[in-house]
């Protein structure tokens, strides 16, 4: 009944920038603290940024700071993640949820950083 769907992916080549779309269904997202997680093959999930209700307060993980920029649209129920400098350390699978993880995880969008 409350779905998630990430969408944006590709591939790109090293430096490179993309922007990843989220969208939610329901009436949580607005209420909630949203993130942005990444598994790469053989890896554990990982969380790469987080973003308050409001949208005000955001954190990163080392790794992507200073390149990444999480952002949302509370109107649109959309969370998004634009990603430059784009290294092939970054690809991965990249899921958005709930801080919490109160949702089913959705498929993912794929990120392929590669030359």
């Amino acid at each position: 009944q409350v779905y998630l769907v990430e969408s944006g992916g590709g591939l790109v080549q090293p430096g490179g920038s993309l922007r990843l779309s989220c969208a939610a269904s329901g009436s949580i997202f607005g209420v909630s603290t949203m993130s942005w997680f990444r598994q790469a093959p053989g890896k554990q999930r990982e969380l790469v940024a987080t973003i308050t209700p409001g949208g005000f307060t955001t954190n990163y993980a080392d790794s992507v700071k200073g390149r990444f920029t999480i952002s949302r649209e509370n109107r649109k129920k959309t969370l998004y993640l634009q990603m430059n400098s784009l290294k092939p350390e970054d690809t991965a699978v990249y899921y958005c949820n709930t801080h919490a993880r109160e949702y089913s995880w959705g498929q993912g969008t794929q990120v392929t950083v590669s030359s």
